[in-house]
């Protein structure tokens, strides 16, 4: 089994920056692509940016420029940058990690809150 601890988020204003990060634990050698997604009040769970263990990552396209999503695989840890924040990027954010044919596992979350 695969723990996540999602951390870094709080209320921000417009314009301002964020950096999330999430800690791996457990049967971290199961895990290959890990990811960030978002989920606003009302809204469905999307994605924002995943990452493959040797470094490729893939952005949603609202996110592409001000999300930077990077990994330090012997700290087991999964970081997104979050710079230009608008009060629509207001969600709370799930760390995500694919384990091939295993089950994923899923974080808990942090609120991200952006005033305008």
């Amino acid at each position: 089994q695969v723990q996540l601890v999602e951390s870094g988020g709080g209320l921000v204003q417009a314009g301002g920056s964020l950096r999330l990060s999430c800690a791996a634990s457990g049967s971290v050698f199961t895990i290959n692509v890990m990811g960030w997604y978002r989920q606003a009040p009302g809204k469905q769970r999307e994605l924002v940016a995943t990452i493959t263990r040797g470094g490729n990552a893939n952005y949603a396209d609202s996110m592409k420029g001000r999300f930077t999503i990077s990994r330090e695989n012997a700290k087991n840890t999964v970081y997104l940058q979050m710079n230009s924040l608008k009060p629509d990027d207001t969600a709370v954010y799930y760390c995500k990690a694919e384990r091939g044919s295993l089950s994923p596992s899923w974080g808990q979350g942090t609120q991200v809150t952006v005033s305008s």
